[in-house]
């Protein structure tokens, strides 16, 4: 998505300036309370998906115990932790910014923590995340990471998170499939081909949600999953499926539209665990891949969306950016807390943007919306993965669009670059990704005699890399 300046559209004269119009500076930003409550929906609308995909994501994978968490307690904490987030950013930062839990940050939880420790200690790495974030951004440290790692490979640390999360969606819907020994890796299909009614449905859901977000409506990915919730439901209750064949969630009439909010997760986090039942390297790598993921995600879509919104100024900085990515940080913790993946600031603010927000009072009334839906938990319990996979392409494919950032034709920049591409969805995990990437572009400049231009950040991560990797000889070393 290219972001270009905008110039905030002149308001209509006011009479006088009320208390709402001056904590929220609606007057000197040129914008009306209506233009923000019409901003602010319109963010809800097209933020929405993301409290039926969060949930569907990470209760369909198990923890290092083989515990699974409740998709109706991960509904309700998704809903509830992003609107705080977002209320916390409208009041505190007065930024037209919504937070949630960011996909790429989901991914790490649930493939990369989750399969090493509980799901307490892998929400405790989460929390300790978010700390770390506030601090980088208290001290000036996020400025030093930004300049230590590549241009290059930070977007294609972007890229590979984009293939890794279009793999899971493709996976999860049945479309890609583990091949057997003898044959491919990875087929069409769980057999070579696709069948099944499931496939059906991702592949209308699919189509449907291409067809609208291109034509750019209005919570285009909400109502594809929409669309292709109510065909599998119907298609369930006609063809009569094996139930086993949807996965963790089969699509059936929902027995209500209301619920009373289950917080059971809340809480329930273990701080320092996960480095007891993982290793203080894989915990270690873990947190770091969390750190890089949630930091970078987080200053692209700020600073896309304020640039939108007319909020720099001419040397492209913004004012008060600094209160902004703390405020970040502090919805990490708050996702952490609560039980799911972190907070983070979603691009698709800038539906909101081109609605007309341009203050903190839109983000007070999408983060009122998603609070809300805390009590329509039995809505989402419905939505099969295959309704809801649509979205990960989708999102992937727009992460994909950062590759064209990227100096192909400098191979000391495009090889490693594409190796963190590359491995990301073909081993599923970003960590393997992001290690990969530092350790050829530290060798290829030794090998260059470029010594000089490696960061000492940089060289000191691609060794932490490389004992991850090598975790198995060293314990086999040390053990004889």
């Amino acid at each position: 998505m290219t972001h270009t300046q905008s110039k905030p559209r002149t308001a209509e004269p006011v009479a006088g300036r009320s208390a709402l119009d001056r904590f929220f500076r609606l007057s000197e930003r040129r914008t009306t309370v209506s233009r923000e409550i019409r901003g602010g929906i319109t963010t809800f609308v097209a933020i929405a998906y993301i409290i039926i995909l969060v949930p569907l994501v990470l209760s369909s994978v198990a923890d290092v115990n083989g515990d699974k968490l409740s998709t109706a307690q991960l509904t309700t904490t998704t809903a509830f932790s992003a609107g705080l987030s977002t209320i916390l950013m409208g009041v505190a930062g007065n930024v037209p910014l919504a937070l949630a839990a960011g996909l790429g940050l989901v991914s790490v939880v649930a493939f990369q923590a989750a399969p090493h420790m509980t799901w307490p200690q892998a929400m405790g790495l989460v929390v300790v995340m978010g700390v770390i974030i506030v601090v980088m951004a208290m001290t000036g440290l996020r400025t030093m990471i930004v300049n230590a790692i590549p241009l290059g490979l930070k977007n294609a640390i972007g890229v590979g998170i984009g293939m890794f999360i279009a793999m899971i969606g493709l996976v999860s819907a049945g479309v890609v499939g583990h091949g057997a020994q003898t044959g491919p890796p990875v087929t069409l299909g769980a057999g070579g081909h696709l069948s099944g009614w499931p496939v059906v449905v991702f592949a209308v859901g699919l189509l449907a949600m291409l067809a609208l977000y291109i034509r750019k409506v209005p919570g285009a990915i909400l109502i594809s999953i929409a669309i292709s919730t109510v065909l599998a439901i119907i298609v369930n209750a006609l063809a009569k499926i094996d139930p086993q064949t949807w996965g963790p969630v089969v699509p059936e009439k929902p027995k209500g539209f209301f619920a009373a909010p289950d917080f059971g997760l809340a809480l329930h986090i273990d701080l320092f665990g996960g480095f007891a039942e993982a290793g203080a390297v894989v915990a270690g790598v873990v947190l770091f891949t969390l750190v890089l993921t949630g930091f970078f995600d987080a200053v692209g879509a700020v600073f896309g969306v304020c640039d939108e919104a007319g909020l720099l100024d001419e040397k492209g900085t913004m004012p008060g950016i600094g209160k902004v990515l703390t405020i970040d940080g502090i919805s990490q913790v708050i996702g952490g807390v609560s039980g799911g993946a972190g907070n983070t600031v979603f691009v698709e603010s800038a539906t909101g943007v081109g609605e007309g927000a341009r203050t903190g009072l839109a983000s007070v009334v999408t983060g009122g919306l998603l609070c809300f839906t805390v009590f329509f938990t039995p809505l989402a319990a419905v939505v099969p993965i295959q309704a809801a996979a649509p979205a990960l392409v989708i999102v992937g494919a727009l992460m994909m669009t950062q590759a064209r950032k990227i100096d192909w034709n400098d191979l000391e920049i495009a090889v490693p670059a594409f190796l963190t591409i590359v491995v990301m969805p073909f081993t599923y995990s970003i960590t393997n990704g992001v290690g990969a990437g530092l350790i050829a572009y530290v060798v290829i400049k030794l090998a260059c005699g470029k010594f000089r231009e490696i960061h000492w950040l940089v060289g000191m991560l691609s060794l932490v890399f490389a004992g991850y990797f090598g975790i198995s000889a060293i314990e086999l070393l040390l053990g004889g």
